[in-house]
């Protein structure tokens, strides 16, 4: 035990923020402290360092706060402030251990002060430049580089990864991997969160409960837990039922008298369950059907060339029925262009570019969010849905977040993120079998996003979407396309280029990872995927007019072939036992059956990544000999 807050209390103006707590950091342990905006997690952090203190307790044994030794505590707010007129390298040096210009311990302190100085996306120069010359964003960067540098026992992070690119993060988040003293985070990127954490606490209602695990484990855990307690809390009431009809039926026969009073104290002397609150996110059980299937391609691009005043980007690409591809990049590459162009909100500049038959479209960006109406949510909902019943107009809105006094409130009056939602809960009401969307998850809470990523899971159309939410993009996408620059498609290329993964963004930070840095372009082209697609659509009759293999072309696409079938065997799998798992969590049995059922579907996942990976291996090897 590094530190433990033991039945603490705190109150703010008067009012009781946290209630009878109990929090521990051992050893290294990296801790994500998460719950609802305002549930008091700045609180807590600013409780740990020492900018807070506990309420007095005359009930508590011993002291609310303990630790094993003396501990250095470092605090990153959300808002850091610094001397502007001192330089990075003066404020940054003044953490170094030793003043001797030419010590081991200096030489080694500069290293690491410059290798995390540009991990963050700085240049070497820029040290000489003072604070205030830099942006608050990059203010607090530099904040967060101080503090890494001091290491201290327990380092409290609030938002860590505002301001930084996704770049940025994945280095924050290697470095954190491998960092030596304990971490408490306070942070709403859940993917972030997913790679370093190791324990999450819940606050919720001033309490904590501790999960083991990253954040992930933690929502499966919850729902878990949920499903257990309400199942407790339905047998309990049943028993209490049943226990009052007996009462009932023999409180007035004189021989059934003590019968019914010792059932009586039964009751009375049974540790009521409280009713469990419900998760604040919805998880949507069925298939959100579109109304019209549409055709097997959804839609073709060849030689497509999109831009405004210039050409940004040239790409080939086939999309089928039911895909769901996240489409990421740098700001600028032309990610939003290329949705506008398959929207047909702007014409392309060249190439070609057709929608399938019967394909209907529900586009959202932005300027879609941009409502303003007096009309309560229900009543604006209701118009444009004019067939559906008041009860299921509020049902459906229920099903995004909108019930109760939600859906009473006028549109006008939402936030942002609120609107956002509405705007894309009128979209999959409307059942189209295409939706684009451009940042849909934009300025929403995280029970916002979670319950949102569930509906575009239950949804079988095709989606065509650009995010910066890596959790978000996990959840969704079963393919990635990748939008490089200019710049970034190599030293000859006029316009920028597309790549395309046929795999979750999981196994495409696997692929990255596992070639250490090689070129992109051992992924696989966009225009490469469009011909294996259009390879596949040939019928079984006319594939004899495709040009005729060598032996060992031969045999590369026999091997292809078979770890294909292996690869479509492990999908298979790990679809029953999802459907299955959700079927008996759904009906909230908790049992040995499920978590037979939970482990076997572990076991598949990890299986089905192995097959994707060697799948790619294979692919990759062929198109080399192709080449």
């Amino acid at each position: 035990m590094l530190y433990q807050i033991n039945n603490g209390s705190v109150s703010v103006g008067g009012t009781e923020i946290l209630s009878h707590l109990d929090f521990e950091i051992k050893g290294q342990e990296k801790i994500a402290i998460v719950g609802r905006n305002g549930a008091g997690k700045t609180t807590l952090l600013r409780l740990i360092a020492g900018e807070l203190e506990l309420d007095r307790d005359d009930k508590r044994n011993g002291p609310g706060i303990l630790s094993s030794r003396k501990v250095t505590i470092g605090y990153l707010t959300q808002n850091q402030a610094g001397d502007g007129e001192k330089t990075v390298e003066e404020i940054l040096l003044e953490g170094c251990p030793s003043g001797d210009l030419f010590s081991r311990e200096r030489f080694e302190y500069e290293m690491e002060y410059d290798r995390i100085f540009t991990g963050f996306g700085f240049q070497a120069e820029e040290k000489k430049r003072k604070l205030g010359s830099f942006s608050g964003g990059e203010q607090t960067k530099i904040a967060l580089i101080r503090l890494l540098l001091l290491k201290p026992d327990i380092l409290l992070l609030d938002e860590p990864t505002n301001h930084l690119d996704i770049q940025t993060v994945e280095w924050l988040e290697g470095y954190m991997k491998k960092y030596d003293r304990a971490v408490v985070f306070v942070s709403h990127d859940r993917f972030f969160l997913d790679q370093v954490v190791d324990v999450v606490y819940e606050l919720n209602h001033g309490k904590l409960k501790r999960y083991a695990g990253n954040y992930t484990a933690y929502r499966l855990q919850k729902r878990k837990d949920l499903a257990s307690a309400k199942k407790a809390y339905e047998r309990q009431q049943e028993e209490i039922h049943r226990l009052n009809d007996l009462i009932e039926k023999f409180k007035h026969k004189p021989k059934k008298a003590a019968f019914a009073r010792s059932r009586k104290k039964i009751i009375e002397r049974m540790e009521k369950i409280d009713p469990p609150e419900e998760d604040d996110v919805h998880i949507f059980a069925g298939d959100i059907e579109p109304l019209i299937p549409g055709s097997k391609w959804v839609f073709e691009a060849e030689h497509l060339k999109i831009g405004y005043q210039k050409v940004l980007l040239e790409l080939s690409l086939r999309v089928r029925k039911g895909q769901k591809i996240g489409i990421i990049g740098e700001n600028g590459v032309g990610k939003s262009t290329f949705l506008k162009t398959v929207a047909g909100l702007i014409p392309p500049m060249k190439g070609k570019c057709i929608l399938g038959n019967n394909t209907t479209i529900g586009y959202f960006d932005q300027q879609s969010a941009a409502l303003e109406s007096e009309k309560q949510v229900v009543e604006h909902f209701h118009e444009l849905f004019p067939v559906m019943t008041e009860k299921e107009v509020r049902q459906a809105l229920g099903a995004y977040l909108f019930s109760g006094k939600m859906a009473s409130t006028k549109v006008s009056g939402l936030s942002g993120g609120e609107k956002s939602r509405l705007v894309l809960a009128e979209l999959l009401n409307s059942k189209p079998n295409l939706l684009i969307l451009d940042e849909p998850t934009n300025h929403m809470d995280v029970q916002a996003k979670e319950t949102l990523e569930s509906a575009f899971q239950s949804y079988k159309g095709t989606i065509l979407f650009v995010s910066h939410d890596r959790y978000f993009i996990q959840q969704v996408a079963d393919a990635i396309l990748v939008f490089q620059d200019k710049k970034s498609s190599g030293p000859d290329a006029e316009y920028g280029s597309v790549m395309y993964y046929p795999f979750g963004y999981e196994h495409y930070l696997s692929h990255c990872r596992k070639e250490e840095g090689a070129e992109l372009s051992a992924i696989l082209r966009a225009e490469d995927q469009a011909l294996v697609a259009g390879l596949k659509a040939v019928p079984k009759g006319e594939k004899r007019y495709v040009k005729e293999m060598s032996s060992d072309e031969a045999y590369l696409d026999w091997q292809l072939r078979l770890r294909g079938e292996q690869l479509e065997e492990s999908r298979r799998q790990v679809e029953v036992l999802s459907e299955k798992y959700e079927e008996l969590l759904e009906q909230m049995l908790w049992s040995e059956e499920l978590e037979s059922v939970e482990k076997a579907l572990s076991e598949a996942c990890d299986l089905w990544t192995e097959k994707c990976l060697d799948w790619m291996e294979m692919w990759q090897e062929f198109k080399s000999f192709r080449s």
